[in-house]
Parts: C-alpha cells; structure tokens; sequence
C-alpha cells in the first residue's frame, strides 16, 4: 500500500509539473504577443488622427496619410477572398467526400501541402508572369488578388479538409437512410456543421494575406500613388508595401518613422477587427448547428 501512494504522488509531481510547465509556456506566447502590441501601440497612437486615416500621402510619404493605402489593402483583402474561398472549399469538400482512397487522393494532399510550404516571393514571381505578363492584367488589382488567392487557397483546402473529416460519419449515414442523395447531404447536413470551423480557414487567410509584401510588390503595389482606384485593373497602394517603403527606402526614413508605426498599427487593428467578425460568424454558425 505505501509503495502504491508513493507511486502515485510521484505521478502527481510529474503530472502538475508539466502542467505548470505548459502553462508557463502558453503564458509566455501570451506575453511575448502583449509585448510587440504593447510596443507598436505606444509608439503608433501618437501618429493616429482623423487626416493621418483619411488624407492622401504628400511629400514622398513623409507627410499626409495613408488612406490609398487602407482602401488598397481592404481591397486586395477581399479580392483575394473571393477567389480563394470558394475554389477552396470545394476542393476540400472534394478530397474529403468525393475522392477514393489511392494514388489521385494522396498526390493531390501532398501537392497542396507542397504549395504551402512555398515563400511567398515565388508566387508572387509567378503571378508578375502569369497575371501580370502573359494575360496582361498588368499591376492591378485583379493581378494582385489572384495571387494573394494562390497564396492561402492551401490553408482554405487543408482546413476545409479537416473540418469535413470531423463530422462522424453517422450524420452521412442518417442522411442517406432518409433517402437524401450525395450532394443533398453534403449541402444540408455536412457542411452546415463544418461552417464553423471552415471559417477558421478564413481567419488564418486573412490574416496572412494582410501582410504580405512580396506577392503584392511584383504584381499591384505602387510605391506612391495619392489616389483611389477607379476599376479592377489599377494599381493601388497597400499597408504592407507602404510600410516596407517608409521604414527602409522611404525619401526621409527618421522623418517618416512616426507614420511607419502609425500605419503598422492600423495594419494591426484591420487584422484584429476582421477576426473579431470572423469570429463573431463562426460563433452564429456555431450557435446554429447545436439549435437544429
């Protein structure tokens, strides 16, 4: 009996010491994540005004604001959205509830796991070729979001995936003894109770696509450009670039710096806003699937 309690105190130890010891380290991404807010903020809030949000940049960027550049990203957001969101969610769908087991199911998987491992300056070497180039979108918007498209349609394939794959296989089958087809239960069972965590997928697309740089710098980023666009087919600045531009290359760099901060900030505060409402969705969704 004494060597029995000892065994499990032991246990015990061990057991609450890697707890505390996952704790700590959740606690440190926690802080380290505080850290940089903490410091962009502080150095990004004293350059945040109404002009600094809605005027144009002046004086090769060291003076104005950044609105071009607010209004470039939203779109390139939403262009590269509405690209990648539904080609990679029927791909997912595909792989998980269409595709037999064997050669053609592996190699697709390993080839969307290859695409994205890929830097993202490939794609955007790759887009200046094929949008850009040879279909003669030229630096555009429309060549910029189907890059940025490319970029994260793995992570929309990958997560669509997943969440597919975790709905129990019963739902299927009690769908199908109602005498509901394929498509029928894929599109009123299936997907319904993977939205929220497909949703997911377009949480990390966002967030990736927002700062990239290189993808947008060989395909619609312009250096400096005080005016909105007109149609799909323009150049536009964007906040990644912008802010690229003003700290490392910019006409004055130490002058600029307080609006390079400035505009990190409102890069971040996009990022955060969006998720919230991605999250406020997968919630809804969430809500909706456990009421039916």
């Amino acid at each position: 009996m004494i060597g029995n309690s000892d065994i499990t105190r032991k246990k015990r130890r061990r057991q609450k010491f890697v707890f505390s010891l996952f704790a700590a380290m959740s606690l440190t991404i926690v802080l380290v994540l505080f850290v940089i807010l903490g410091f962009i903020v502080m150095r990004g809030l004293p350059a945040i005004s109404w002009d600094f949000l809605t005027k144009m940049p002046e004086d090769g960027m060291t003076k104005g604001g950044i609105y071009p550049a607010i209004i470039g990203t939203l779109y390139l957001m939403l262009g590269s959205m509405i690209f990648a969101f539904p080609i990679g969610i029927m791909s997912g769908i595909y792989v998980n509830e269409y595709s037999r087991d064997g050669i053609l199911k592996r190699f697709i998987k390993q080839m969307t796991n290859n695409l994205a491992g890929i830097p993202s300056i490939v794609f955007g070497l790759f887009g200046m070729s094929l949008f850009v180039n040879d279909l003669h979108f030229g630096d555009s918007i429309l060549a910029g979001s189907l890059t940025l498209g490319l970029l994260v349609l793995p992570i929309v394939i990958r997560t669509t995936e997943e969440a597919l794959k975790a709905i129990d296989s019963s739902f299927r089958i009690g769908s199908y003894a109602l005498g509901a087809s394929k498509l029928q239960t894929i599109r009123k069972v299936v997907f319904p109770m993977a939205l929220p965590n497909i949703i997911t997928g377009l949480i990390l697309s966002i967030g990736r696509v927002s700062g990239e740089t290189a993808p947008i710098l060989f395909t619609v980023a312009a250096y400096f450009l005080p005016k909105l666009p007109h149609s799909i087919f323009d150049q536009v600045m964007a906040l990644p670039y912008h802010l690229y531009v003003i700290s490392t290359s910019g006409t004055n760099i130490v002058e600029s710096r307080k609006m390079a901060y400035g505009t990190a900030l409102v890069l971040v505060f996009i990022v955060l806003i969006l998720n919230l409402i991605a999250n406020m969705l997968r919630r809804y969704f969430g809500k909706k699937v456990k009421m039916n």
